[in-house]
């Protein structure tokens, strides 16, 4: 789902702005003003597509992840860490499904919110920090289950000779690393971080720049106010932001390629280390127990880059276009919505690329059904069929083989 939204949003988001914006633009004259005085333009793509796909993205991902997190606390009975984790995923996932129809309306509805309401306070303030703290929860515990992958098959499987990261490494990591008493404390910490870091930048990006850029505006435009154009929601104060909030976004983005690339030297770590494996042991479930770790290691990475990447790819530009578009002026508006802002397009394209990395939400459950063998089952004994094993339990062998082949 996510590799086939990514091939369209940016295409759809760019051309429906492009054909809308012609609409709004208007000819100038010989004086100049701030671009603090101009008005996003809403397209196609923020009017119609992106609350459409938040919807959809509430219909899935709000039944996968209650349905996965039952599954998870009620119905394995074999607690290990990647269980930790994705039931913290889980939660996180289901707490972001809530906020979806929220998000819709703010994309339908946020031209013409004031930016006073209730309904814009409340997406501003409550629900923007609940979606930029699920992606990087997700970024965090991914990061912590392919260390806790790491360790374990470190562990559970043998090459022609040690790993590296054996001999650099003390003992006592990878047994830390393997207990789930240390994957609840690691949780725990995560969820700290990322309230504790994302809140404060959320807060004063959409509280202090949106009140004082649009304070800016309405002193240029007393006419465009009392229309309540300058009250939006949906303006370039609160989409764009300002100096300060971009400068708390760099060490964000920065956290960000620090753990993805810690992420992607451990799954390359565990590749050298699986066709090592593969080439030294002859025992036939070990080979097939490597098969499998080997395409869960290639989904789990193609999921992280395809959803999450492209948007911190395009935040750094984004900043950089913006603090660009502060030094310039334009040419000052004769009426409402006669001057698009020059930003208009890429902050349509920013907000579909949130929606990729948001889209997570709603394919993390298949991820868990597709790849974990315990979660499977568990799962289609709720729906009722389990054929194999009609006692509703594990079998034995599955139950000692599960917290090495538990991989996501």
């Amino acid at each position: 789902m996510c590799v086939f939204v990514l091939s369209l949003l940016p295409y759809f988001c760019v051309l429906t702005d492009q054909m809308d914006y012609t609409s709004y633009a208007s000819p100038s004259d010989n004086t100049s003003s701030s671009s603090s005085s101009l008005s996003l333009c809403p397209s196609a793509a923020t009017l119609f597509f992106l609350p459409s796909v938040y919807t959809l993205l509430f219909l899935t991902a709000l039944p996968g992840n209650a349905l996965s997190l039952w599954v998870f606390l009620r119905c394995i009975s074999t607690i290990s860490p990647t269980h930790i984790y994705l039931s913290h995923l889980s939660v996180s996932n289901l707490l972001l499904s809530l906020t979806t129809p929220f998000l819709a309306a703010y994309y339908a509805w946020g031209p013409v919110w004031t930016q006073s309401g209730v309904l814009c306070q409340l997406v501003l303030h409550g629900i923007t920090p609940v979606l930029h703290i699920n992606v990087y929860i997700s970024l965090m515990i991914l990061t912590w289950v392919a260390l806790s992958r790491f360790a374990a098959l470190i562990q559970h499987t043998h090459a022609s000779r040690p790993s590296t990261c054996t001999t650099l490494l003390p003992p006592a990591f990878f047994t830390r690393l393997t207990r789930a008493s240390f994957a609840s404390r690691v949780c725990a910490l995560v969820w700290v971080v990322a309230v504790g870091g994302t809140v404060p930048v959320t807060v004063y990006y959409s509280v202090n720049e949106a009140r004082s850029g649009n304070a800016t505006a309405a002193g240029g435009y007393e006419e465009a106010e009392k229309g309540g154009c300058m009250e939006a929601c949906y303006n370039p104060a609160v989409e764009i932001g300002g100096s300060l909030s971009a400068a708390f976004t760099v060490p964000v983005i920065t956290m960000f390629f620090v753990f993805y690339l810690l992420v992607l030297l451990s799954y390359m770590t565990v590749l050298r280390h699986i066709r090592r494996s593969r080439r030294s042991t002859n025992i036939t479930t070990s080979q097939g127990l490597l098969g499998r770790v080997f395409r869960n290691i290639v989904v789990i990475q193609v999921v992280l880059s395809v959803c999450l990447l492209p948007y911190h790819i395009f935040k750094p530009i984004f900043i950089f276009l913006a603090h660009y578009q502060r030094q310039l002026t334009y040419p000052p508006r004769t009426s409402a919505w006669n001057h698009c802002h020059p930003l208009s397009t890429f902050v349509e394209l920013k907000n579909c690329l949130l929606l990729l990395a948001a889209l997570r939400g709603s394919t993390d459950p298949v991820m868990y059904f597709f790849l974990d063998k315990n979660f499977r089952q568990q799962t289609l004994i709720l729906f009722g069929h389990n054929r194999n094993n009609p006692g509703g339990r594990p079998a034995a062998s599955t139950t000692a083989d599960f917290s090495r082949e538990s991989v996501l």
